[in-house]
Protein backbone atom coordinates (compact mmCIF):
# COMPACT_ATOMS: atom_id res chain seq x y z
CA UNK A 1 0.00 0.00 0.00
CA UNK A 2 1.46 3.20 -1.02
CA UNK A 3 1.04 6.66 0.90
CA UNK A 4 1.69 10.13 1.12
CA UNK A 5 1.23 13.02 2.62
CA UNK A 6 0.20 16.40 0.50
CA UNK A 7 2.14 19.35 1.49
CA UNK A 8 0.16 22.31 0.74
CA UNK A 9 -0.22 25.69 2.92
CA UNK A 10 -3.29 26.20 5.26
CA UNK A 11 -6.47 26.45 3.38
CA UNK A 12 -7.21 29.93 3.11
CA UNK A 13 -10.46 31.42 5.29
CA UNK A 14 -12.72 34.29 4.42
CA UNK A 15 -15.58 35.48 5.56
CA UNK A 16 -18.35 35.57 2.50
CA UNK A 17 -21.71 37.12 2.73
CA UNK A 18 -24.67 35.66 -0.18
CA UNK A 19 -25.88 38.64 -1.49
CA UNK A 20 -28.64 37.24 -3.46
CA UNK A 21 -31.28 36.35 -0.85
CA UNK A 22 -31.81 37.97 2.69
CA UNK A 23 -33.22 34.45 3.73
CA UNK A 24 -31.34 32.11 1.29
CA UNK A 25 -33.40 28.99 2.71
CA UNK A 26 -37.52 27.86 2.35
CA UNK A 27 -39.29 26.48 4.49
CA UNK A 28 -40.84 23.21 2.84
CA UNK A 29 -43.67 21.17 4.24
CA UNK A 30 -42.98 19.45 7.36
CA UNK A 31 -41.86 15.93 7.50
CA UNK A 32 -44.46 13.14 8.60
CA UNK A 33 -42.28 12.12 11.44
CA UNK A 34 -39.41 13.54 13.28
CA UNK A 35 -36.22 12.51 11.52
CA UNK A 36 -32.38 12.42 12.52
CA UNK A 37 -29.65 10.50 10.98
CA UNK A 38 -31.80 9.42 8.05
CA UNK A 39 -30.73 8.46 4.91
CA UNK A 40 -31.77 9.83 1.36
CA UNK A 41 -31.45 9.00 -2.27
CA UNK A 42 -32.42 11.06 -5.33
CA UNK A 43 -34.39 9.32 -8.19
CA UNK A 44 -35.61 11.89 -10.64
CA UNK A 45 -38.02 14.43 -8.97
CA UNK A 46 -38.41 12.36 -6.04
CA UNK A 47 -36.94 12.16 -2.67
CA UNK A 48 -36.60 8.71 -1.26
CA UNK A 49 -36.70 9.38 2.68
CA UNK A 50 -35.53 6.03 4.48
CA UNK A 51 -35.92 5.42 7.84
CA UNK A 52 -33.75 7.33 10.88
CA UNK A 53 -32.60 6.92 14.23
CA UNK A 54 -35.43 4.39 15.44
CA UNK A 55 -38.09 5.47 12.41
CA UNK A 56 -38.93 2.71 10.52
CA UNK A 57 -40.92 4.41 8.16
CA UNK A 58 -39.83 6.09 4.34
CA UNK A 59 -41.38 8.40 2.48
CA UNK A 60 -40.86 9.46 -0.50
CA UNK A 61 -40.84 13.38 -1.40
CA UNK A 62 -41.57 14.62 -4.98
CA UNK A 63 -40.03 17.85 -5.36
CA UNK A 64 -42.68 19.62 -7.50
CA UNK A 65 -45.75 18.84 -5.51
CA UNK A 66 -44.30 19.64 -2.27
CA UNK A 67 -45.62 16.53 -0.99
CA UNK A 68 -44.74 13.04 0.73
CA UNK A 69 -46.36 9.40 0.47
CA UNK A 70 -45.28 6.45 2.68
CA UNK A 71 -43.45 3.86 0.59
CA UNK A 72 -42.97 1.33 2.97
CA UNK A 73 -41.64 0.23 6.61
CA UNK A 74 -38.32 -1.39 7.84
CA UNK A 75 -39.19 -4.45 8.96
CA UNK A 76 -40.33 -5.02 12.71
CA UNK A 77 -37.28 -6.73 13.61
CA UNK A 78 -34.80 -4.08 12.32
CA UNK A 79 -33.53 -1.25 14.50
CA UNK A 80 -31.74 1.86 12.77
CA UNK A 81 -28.82 3.69 14.46
CA UNK A 82 -26.58 5.01 11.93
CA UNK A 83 -27.53 2.82 8.85
CA UNK A 84 -26.25 3.55 5.59
CA UNK A 85 -28.84 3.44 1.55
CA UNK A 86 -27.25 3.30 -1.38
CA UNK A 87 -28.42 3.46 -4.85
CA UNK A 88 -27.28 0.09 -6.73
CA UNK A 89 -26.63 0.32 -10.92
CA UNK A 90 -28.16 -2.70 -12.60
CA UNK A 91 -26.37 -3.89 -16.15
CA UNK A 92 -29.61 -5.52 -17.02
CA UNK A 93 -32.42 -3.38 -15.78
CA UNK A 94 -32.73 -1.07 -18.97
CA UNK A 95 -36.38 0.22 -16.89
CA UNK A 96 -35.11 3.63 -16.05
CA UNK A 97 -38.18 3.89 -13.72
CA UNK A 98 -37.00 1.70 -11.76
CA UNK A 99 -33.99 1.10 -8.92
CA UNK A 100 -32.67 -0.99 -6.41
CA UNK A 101 -31.68 0.26 -2.94
CA UNK A 102 -29.27 -0.96 -0.49
CA UNK A 103 -29.82 -0.37 3.22
CA UNK A 104 -27.08 -1.67 5.26
CA UNK A 105 -25.08 -1.70 8.88
CA UNK A 106 -25.90 0.71 11.81
CA UNK A 107 -25.36 0.37 15.25
CA UNK A 108 -27.76 -2.89 14.88
CA UNK A 109 -26.40 -4.45 11.68
CA UNK A 110 -28.90 -5.29 8.46
CA UNK A 111 -28.61 -5.78 5.35
CA UNK A 112 -31.60 -5.39 3.34
CA UNK A 113 -32.33 -4.56 -0.78
CA UNK A 114 -35.42 -2.83 -2.46
CA UNK A 115 -36.85 -2.30 -5.62
CA UNK A 116 -38.06 0.93 -6.03
CA UNK A 117 -41.07 1.87 -8.78
CA UNK A 118 -42.24 5.17 -8.08
CA UNK A 119 -44.84 5.56 -5.32
CA UNK A 120 -46.62 8.20 -7.10
CA UNK A 121 -47.39 6.41 -10.27
CA UNK A 122 -50.15 3.96 -11.24
CA UNK A 123 -47.75 1.27 -12.31
CA UNK A 124 -46.14 1.04 -9.05
CA UNK A 125 -49.71 0.30 -7.36
CA UNK A 126 -49.73 -3.50 -9.51
CA UNK A 127 -45.71 -3.84 -9.39
CA UNK A 128 -45.96 -3.74 -5.68
CA UNK A 129 -47.89 -7.07 -5.46
CA UNK A 130 -46.46 -9.06 -7.84
CA UNK A 131 -42.38 -8.61 -7.18
CA UNK A 132 -41.95 -7.21 -4.20
CA UNK A 133 -41.68 -3.67 -5.15
CA UNK A 134 -41.25 -1.00 -2.61
CA UNK A 135 -40.49 -3.36 0.13
CA UNK A 136 -37.73 -4.13 1.90
CA UNK A 137 -36.29 -7.98 1.55
CA UNK A 138 -33.08 -9.84 2.53
CA UNK A 139 -30.20 -9.27 0.32
CA UNK A 140 -29.12 -12.91 -0.83
CA UNK A 141 -26.17 -13.88 -3.02
CA UNK A 142 -26.31 -15.94 -6.45
CA UNK A 143 -27.37 -19.58 -4.20
CA UNK A 144 -30.46 -17.59 -2.49
CA UNK A 145 -28.43 -17.07 0.75
CA UNK A 146 -29.02 -13.86 2.99
CA UNK A 147 -25.82 -11.85 3.04
CA UNK A 148 -25.48 -9.48 5.98
CA UNK A 149 -22.35 -7.01 4.96
CA UNK A 150 -19.71 -7.03 7.82
CA UNK A 151 -21.49 -9.44 10.32
CA UNK A 152 -18.80 -12.18 10.06
CA UNK A 153 -15.67 -9.40 10.07
CA UNK A 154 -17.68 -7.61 13.13
CA UNK A 155 -17.45 -4.49 11.78
CA UNK A 156 -18.63 -1.35 13.51
CA UNK A 157 -21.15 0.09 11.27
CA UNK A 158 -22.83 2.84 12.95
CA UNK A 159 -21.90 6.30 11.60
CA UNK A 160 -20.45 4.82 8.78
CA UNK A 161 -20.44 6.16 5.17
CA UNK A 162 -20.50 4.81 1.47
CA UNK A 163 -20.63 4.74 -1.98
CA UNK A 164 -20.80 2.64 -4.91
CA UNK A 165 -17.92 3.15 -7.50
CA UNK A 166 -14.74 0.93 -9.19
CA UNK A 167 -14.97 0.16 -13.28
CA UNK A 168 -18.83 -1.09 -14.15
CA UNK A 169 -20.39 0.20 -10.60
CA UNK A 170 -19.51 -2.95 -8.78
CA UNK A 171 -17.72 -2.22 -5.76
CA UNK A 172 -19.29 -0.92 -2.41
CA UNK A 173 -16.48 1.42 -0.55
CA UNK A 174 -17.38 1.38 3.30
CA UNK A 175 -15.40 3.94 5.49
CA UNK A 176 -16.62 3.11 9.32
CA UNK A 177 -15.28 3.59 13.08
CA UNK A 178 -12.60 3.96 13.93
CA UNK A 179 -10.61 4.61 10.90
CA UNK A 180 -11.31 1.79 8.57
CA UNK A 181 -11.89 1.42 4.97
CA UNK A 182 -13.53 -2.26 3.26
CA UNK A 183 -14.19 -2.61 0.01
CA UNK A 184 -16.94 -5.18 -0.93
CA UNK A 185 -17.99 -6.78 -4.47
CA UNK A 186 -21.25 -6.80 -5.36
CA UNK A 187 -20.95 -9.27 -7.68
CA UNK A 188 -18.80 -12.25 -5.98
CA UNK A 189 -20.35 -11.24 -2.79
CA UNK A 190 -17.46 -11.23 -0.70
CA UNK A 191 -14.70 -8.62 1.00
CA UNK A 192 -12.26 -7.83 -1.49
CA UNK A 193 -9.89 -5.08 0.58
CA UNK A 194 -9.63 -3.73 4.04
CA UNK A 195 -7.41 -1.00 5.24
CA UNK A 196 -6.44 1.44 7.93
CA UNK A 197 -7.33 4.60 6.54
CA UNK A 198 -4.07 6.97 7.55
CA UNK A 199 -3.66 10.35 8.94
CA UNK A 200 -7.15 10.02 11.25
CA UNK A 201 -8.28 8.55 14.65
CA UNK A 202 -11.93 7.97 13.53
CA UNK A 203 -14.36 8.34 11.02
CA UNK A 204 -17.71 8.10 12.64
CA UNK A 205 -20.31 10.25 10.91
CA UNK A 206 -18.06 12.25 8.56
CA UNK A 207 -18.03 13.36 4.95
CA UNK A 208 -17.49 10.67 2.27
CA UNK A 209 -18.00 11.23 -1.74
CA UNK A 210 -16.63 10.96 -5.09
CA UNK A 211 -14.12 13.35 -6.11
CA UNK A 212 -15.15 15.08 -8.93
CA UNK A 213 -12.77 13.65 -11.35
CA UNK A 214 -14.65 10.64 -11.40
CA UNK A 215 -17.99 12.14 -12.58
CA UNK A 216 -21.39 13.44 -10.84
CA UNK A 217 -24.51 11.13 -10.09
CA UNK A 218 -25.74 9.27 -13.32
CA UNK A 219 -23.19 10.75 -15.37
CA UNK A 220 -20.50 8.90 -13.17
CA UNK A 221 -22.59 5.77 -13.31
CA UNK A 222 -22.10 5.42 -17.12
CA UNK A 223 -18.58 6.59 -17.41
CA UNK A 224 -17.83 3.65 -14.94
CA UNK A 225 -19.25 1.14 -16.82
CA UNK A 226 -17.50 1.83 -19.87
CA UNK A 227 -13.95 2.08 -18.77
CA UNK A 228 -11.58 -0.02 -17.83
CA UNK A 229 -10.00 -0.39 -14.69
CA UNK A 230 -8.04 2.52 -13.08
CA UNK A 231 -8.01 4.48 -10.00
CA UNK A 232 -11.09 6.03 -8.70
CA UNK A 233 -10.68 8.96 -5.97
CA UNK A 234 -12.84 9.60 -2.52
CA UNK A 235 -12.37 12.27 -0.30
CA UNK A 236 -12.91 11.68 3.36
CA UNK A 237 -13.62 15.07 6.19
CA UNK A 238 -14.38 14.35 9.77
CA UNK A 239 -13.48 16.69 12.40
CA UNK A 240 -9.69 17.73 12.00
CA UNK A 241 -8.90 15.37 9.21
CA UNK A 242 -9.51 15.77 5.70
CA UNK A 243 -8.37 13.28 3.23
CA UNK A 244 -7.81 12.32 -0.50
CA UNK A 245 -8.29 8.65 -1.06
CA UNK A 246 -7.61 6.97 -4.05
CA UNK A 247 -8.05 3.25 -5.04
CA UNK A 248 -6.17 1.25 -7.71
CA UNK A 249 -8.33 -1.73 -8.58
CA UNK A 250 -5.76 -3.50 -10.77
CA UNK A 251 -3.57 -3.44 -7.53
CA UNK A 252 -6.16 -3.81 -5.14
CA UNK A 253 -4.52 -1.47 -3.13
CA UNK A 254 -5.10 2.58 -1.08
CA UNK A 255 -3.39 5.57 -1.33
CA UNK A 256 -4.23 8.65 1.03
CA UNK A 257 -3.08 12.03 0.70
CA UNK A 258 -3.97 14.87 3.27
CA UNK A 259 -6.15 17.79 3.10
CA UNK A 260 -5.45 20.78 4.98
CA UNK A 261 -8.44 21.63 6.94
CA UNK A 262 -9.06 25.30 8.28
CA UNK A 263 -9.71 25.99 12.13
CA UNK A 264 -13.80 27.02 11.94
CA UNK A 265 -14.81 22.66 10.53
CA UNK A 266 -11.76 21.24 12.65
CA UNK A 267 -14.36 20.75 15.52
CA UNK A 268 -17.11 19.45 13.85
CA UNK A 269 -18.47 15.91 12.22
CA UNK A 270 -22.35 14.95 12.19
CA UNK A 271 -22.82 17.58 9.51
CA UNK A 272 -24.74 17.69 6.55
CA UNK A 273 -23.02 17.64 3.38
CA UNK A 274 -23.32 17.75 -0.29
CA UNK A 275 -20.72 17.74 -3.66
CA UNK A 276 -20.72 19.02 -7.01
CA UNK A 277 -17.89 19.30 -8.88
CA UNK A 278 -15.12 20.42 -6.89
CA UNK A 279 -17.36 22.30 -4.27
CA UNK A 280 -18.45 20.83 -1.00
CA UNK A 281 -20.86 22.65 0.72
CA UNK A 282 -21.49 21.53 4.98
CA UNK A 283 -24.56 22.57 6.79
CA UNK A 284 -24.16 22.86 10.45
CA UNK A 285 -22.51 19.85 12.52
CA UNK A 286 -21.40 19.20 16.23
CA UNK A 287 -18.63 20.86 17.63
CA UNK A 288 -16.87 18.55 19.86
CA UNK A 289 -15.18 21.41 21.76
CA UNK A 290 -18.16 23.75 22.45
CA UNK A 291 -20.57 20.82 22.88
CA UNK A 292 -23.45 22.11 20.57
CA UNK A 293 -24.30 21.93 16.99
CA UNK A 294 -23.65 24.44 14.61
CA UNK A 295 -25.70 26.49 12.62
CA UNK A 296 -22.67 27.76 10.08
CA UNK A 297 -22.31 27.10 6.26
CA UNK A 298 -19.07 26.24 5.04
CA UNK A 299 -17.73 25.87 1.71
CA UNK A 300 -14.78 23.66 0.83
CA UNK A 301 -13.15 24.11 -2.73
CA UNK A 302 -10.35 21.41 -3.64
CA UNK A 303 -8.89 23.17 -6.45
CA UNK A 304 -8.78 26.45 -4.38
CA UNK A 305 -7.42 25.16 -1.48
CA UNK A 306 -10.16 27.40 0.48
CA UNK A 307 -12.70 27.26 2.78
CA UNK A 308 -15.46 29.94 3.31
CA UNK A 309 -17.74 30.71 6.35
CA UNK A 310 -20.76 32.14 4.89
CA UNK A 311 -22.38 35.45 7.23
CA UNK A 312 -26.01 33.56 6.15
CA UNK A 313 -26.34 30.77 8.57
CA UNK A 314 -29.04 27.82 8.48
CA UNK A 315 -32.21 29.29 10.43
CA UNK A 316 -31.50 27.15 13.21
CA UNK A 317 -28.33 25.02 14.82
CA UNK A 318 -28.68 21.68 13.64
CA UNK A 319 -26.80 18.34 13.36
CA UNK A 320 -27.50 14.77 11.94
CA UNK A 321 -29.27 15.74 9.24
CA UNK A 322 -29.47 14.98 5.72
CA UNK A 323 -28.78 17.19 2.53
CA UNK A 324 -29.21 16.24 -0.64
CA UNK A 325 -29.29 17.74 -4.47
CA UNK A 326 -32.45 17.99 -6.40
CA UNK A 327 -32.94 16.17 -10.23
CA UNK A 328 -30.98 19.51 -12.00
CA UNK A 329 -28.63 20.35 -8.97
CA UNK A 330 -30.33 23.46 -8.80
CA UNK A 331 -31.62 23.42 -5.07
CA UNK A 332 -30.28 21.59 -1.98
CA UNK A 333 -32.93 19.53 -0.12
CA UNK A 334 -32.06 19.92 4.33
CA UNK A 335 -34.03 16.81 5.73
CA UNK A 336 -34.58 16.54 9.74
CA UNK A 337 -32.13 17.00 12.31
CA UNK A 338 -31.56 17.38 15.80
CA UNK A 339 -31.13 20.95 17.74
CA UNK A 340 -29.18 22.09 20.49
CA UNK A 341 -31.97 20.69 23.11
CA UNK A 342 -31.54 17.54 21.17
CA UNK A 343 -35.15 18.07 19.93
CA UNK A 344 -35.78 15.54 16.69
CA UNK A 345 -36.95 17.73 14.05
CA UNK A 346 -39.33 17.21 11.32
CA UNK A 347 -38.11 20.49 9.22
CA UNK A 348 -37.42 20.28 5.83
CA UNK A 349 -36.15 23.42 3.61
CA UNK A 350 -33.97 23.71 0.95
CA UNK A 351 -31.79 26.72 -0.89
CA UNK A 352 -30.44 27.65 -3.95
CA UNK A 353 -26.95 26.07 -5.25
CA UNK A 354 -26.13 29.38 -6.98
CA UNK A 355 -26.25 31.46 -3.58
CA UNK A 356 -23.39 29.46 -2.55
CA UNK A 357 -21.43 29.19 -5.30
CA UNK A 358 -22.63 32.08 -8.65
CA UNK A 359 -20.25 30.10 -10.36
CA UNK A 360 -22.30 27.11 -10.84
CA UNK A 361 -25.24 28.86 -12.36
CA UNK A 362 -22.70 28.35 -15.82
CA UNK A 363 -22.71 25.30 -15.17
CA UNK A 364 -26.37 24.46 -14.41
CA UNK A 365 -27.19 27.02 -17.66
CA UNK A 366 -24.83 24.06 -19.75
CA UNK A 367 -26.81 21.34 -18.48
CA UNK A 368 -30.34 22.98 -19.30
CA UNK A 369 -29.31 23.72 -22.85
CA UNK A 370 -27.50 20.40 -22.94
CA UNK A 371 -31.43 18.89 -22.05
CA UNK A 372 -33.25 21.38 -24.41
CA UNK A 373 -31.13 20.43 -27.67
CA UNK A 374 -31.23 16.49 -27.11
CA UNK A 375 -35.08 16.24 -26.53
CA UNK A 376 -35.31 18.70 -29.34
CA UNK A 377 -33.54 16.67 -31.43
CA UNK A 378 -34.35 12.69 -30.98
Amino acid sequence: MGNRTTTQKSPEREIKQSKHLINPFQILKELPVPLFQSQCVLHKHELLICGGWHERACYSYHTLKNEYKLICKYPSDVYLDGHCVVKLVDDKNKDNNQITLLSFGGLYNHTLVMKYVSIWSFISNKSNKLNNYNQWIPFKDNRNHPIIIGKYENHYYQGARAMIGGSNNKLLFITYFTNNISVFDLNTFQFIKHDKILFTNIAYFHCFVPKSENGQGQEMMKKNQERKKQNYQMLLFCKNTGLSIEYDEDSNTFQFHQLPICDDIAPLHRYAYVCINDIILFFGGWDINKSFFSKFVYKYSIGENKLMTFENTLPIPLGDCVAILNENDTDIHIIGGLDNKNTKLSTHMKTKVRVWDPSLLVIILFFWIKQIYFTNNK
